[in-house]
């Protein structure tokens, strides 16, 4: 039995891997907001999980503390074997088409009040990598999806809204997309980092953007209805995958996993 800490076991990545590192009888901390006896016990292997998304625009010193802030004390303070700090893929945004390999040299606008996200994922990255004596790796998540009701994001909400709609429109292009993958696969991908003591950073991503034209077409094959009457935007980056895959990880194709949740029949809720 291995002792794990999970920060941020409540939220949507950290409570899945709670679970899956209970099923496999491993002894779990996941310690509350706050938890004053963090620093006073040995925190085995650390998945850190802790981060703002969606509303990191109205929680910008929120989302600082979140990436930055408790990550610096146990890096500084805290004792622990291992620890993987879950970043995201939206750091490559700027580079745009160019943009999806680890060993890129990331470029930011300082002055973006967008960037607050990108930057404090960045600046934790950097610590990790730079300054816990090689106790650390990075994990780059692209975009997690699913259907249950803490799943947040373009395609998790219009795969909740598809549980209750079967005609749906939305003011958004064909063209645009992201790199997706279902929040099974980026559970096996960090088991894999611990696993292996991987080290640096690793993308997990699927590696092909998936439009939403794509998605319409897997929908209407199931008997959905999306409308999209949205113009231009092109998709994100497409992150380079050979690292996770060097792990064992293949993440499966988007549109099998879209498919075969529609075709579950108790998927549709009316």
């Amino acid at each position: 039995m291995t002792r794990y800490t999970v920060i941020g076991a409540g939220g949507f990545i950290g409570s899945r891997l709670v679970a899956a590192l209970t099923a496999r009888g491993e002894e779990v901390h996941g310690p509350a907001r706050g938890d004053p006896g963090l620093f006073g016990r040995d925190l085995g292997r650390v998945f850190y999980c802790a981060g703002l998304t969606g509303d990191f625009m109205i929680r910008p010193f929120d989302t600082v503390e979140a990436h930055v802030g408790l990550l610096t004390q146990l890096l500084r303070d805290a004792s622990f074997e291992r620890l993987i700090y879950l970043s995201s893929t939206r750091v490559y945004d700027s580079l745009g088409a160019r943009g999806g390999k680890e060993s890129d040299i990331l470029e930011f606008d300082v002055a973006a009040p967008r960037n607050v996200y990108d930057l404090s994922k960045a600046l934790g990255e950097n610590l990790c990598l730079a300054r816990s004596g090689g106790r650390a790796a990075v994990a780059r998540l692209a975009n997690v999806f699913d259907w249950t009701d803490d799943a947040g994001g373009f395609l998790s909400d219009l795969l909740k809204r598809a549980r209750r709609e079967k005609v749906m429109t939305l003011d958004s292009s064909p063209l645009a997309g992201r790199d997706y993958i279902h929040a099974d696969d980026v559970i096996a991908a960090l088991l894999a980092m611990d696993a292996q003591d991987t080290d640096g950073i690793v993308n997990v991503a699927r590696g092909e953007a998936i439009s939403n034209g794509d998605v319409a077409a897997v929908l209407a094959q199931a008997g959905w209805t999306l409308n999209l009457t949205g113009q231009g935007a092109p998709h994100g980056p497409v992150c380079d995958v050979a690292r996770l895959h060097g792990l064992g990880v293949a993440p499966r194709d988007v549109r099998a996993v879209i498919a075969g949740a529609l075709s579950d029949p108790g998927f549709f809720i009316g």
